[in-house]
């Protein structure tokens, strides 16, 4: 990895940090749910998947986002490094199209078997904070970062425009997983662009049909378009249930078992009855 992609990856955990550390303080004060497990074990289990998630990325894939897209540049490959556009047009069109890759992939996680059986690790945290948002298997992590690198490399964008878009779109993943609620005309408002953690705590759902929804992390618009937006879970704002049905108890909350839960015969999600 070259000295560039270093500084900004520091940049990049920089500002996670500052975002993490902001909204852990915001929960504290005013958390818009009660917790039904204590933080202790949950947190360490979710910190823990996302050290274990960054260390092996990191030592597996060399180049990561930013690095594909200065080899990308470097060989002209991608549609934006096919045409002259100015520089804010770029900017606009990769964003767009990095979220919506990413907005595609999170759908297909739910429909494919294989890629299920790893992301359920996330949907499996039976409590809803920002821990949430690190909650990752480590294979599923892998397999994203190859697949974005591979779109990264097809699109072509410049590297400040990867650089920013991940800075955003980590920070945005933090927002949607706070414990926190935005005033709901407020809420109604910034949703129609933005997912809003109202909206994405429903994807959170207990309940299938309210889990294979609001799929989008930062850009609400893909959701609506594509017929997957769901405006209110059968719980309301407050009183929801998260998690999945199988594992409502302490067990997700345990390191080693979500780390084998990909390779546990369990039934799948249920659908809603």
């Amino acid at each position: 990895m070259d000295i560039t992609s270093e500084i900004s990856a520091l940049w990049a955990i920089g500002v996670m940090a500052a975002v993490f550390i902001g909204f852990a303080i915001l929960e504290a004060v005013v958390p818009h749910r009660r917790l039904r497990h204590p933080r202790g074990q949950r947190w360490f289990t979710n910190l823990s998947l996302f050290v274990l998630d960054t260390v092996l990325v990191r030592a597996a894939i060399p180049l990561l986002m930013i690095g594909a897209a200065g080899f990308a540049q470097m060989r002209g490959w991608g549609l934006l490094n096919l045409v002259e556009l100015p520089v804010w047009a770029e900017f606009i069109i990769a964003f767009l199209l990095l979220d919506l890759i990413i907005y595609a992939q999170h759908r297909i996680t739910h429909r494919i078997p294989f890629l299920w059986r790893m992301h359920k690790v996330h949907h499996a945290d039976p409590d809803f904070d920002i821990t949430t948002a690190a909650r990752f298997h480590p294979f599923e992590i892998m397999l994203s970062m190859l697949y974005k690198m591979s779109c990264v490399v097809l699109i072509g964008p410049a590297v400040l425009a990867v650089f920013l878009f991940e800075v955003i779109f980590n920070a945005a993943t933090i927002f949607t997983h706070a414990n926190v609620g935005l005033p709901p005309k407020l809420d109604r408002l910034v949703r129609l662009i933005f997912v809003t953690p109202d909206m994405h705590r429903i994807h959170h759902s207990v309940h299938r049909t309210e889990s294979d929804s609001n799929y989008g992390t930062l850009f609400s618009v893909w959701d609506r378009a594509f017929g997957s937006y769901s405006a209110r879970s059968r719980g309301g704002r407050h009183d929801l249930t998260i998690g999945m049905p199988d594992y409502q108890d302490s067990r997700p909350n345990g390191l080693g078992f979500s780390l084998t839960l990909p390779f546990k015969s369990e039934t799948p999600l249920k659908e809603d009855t």
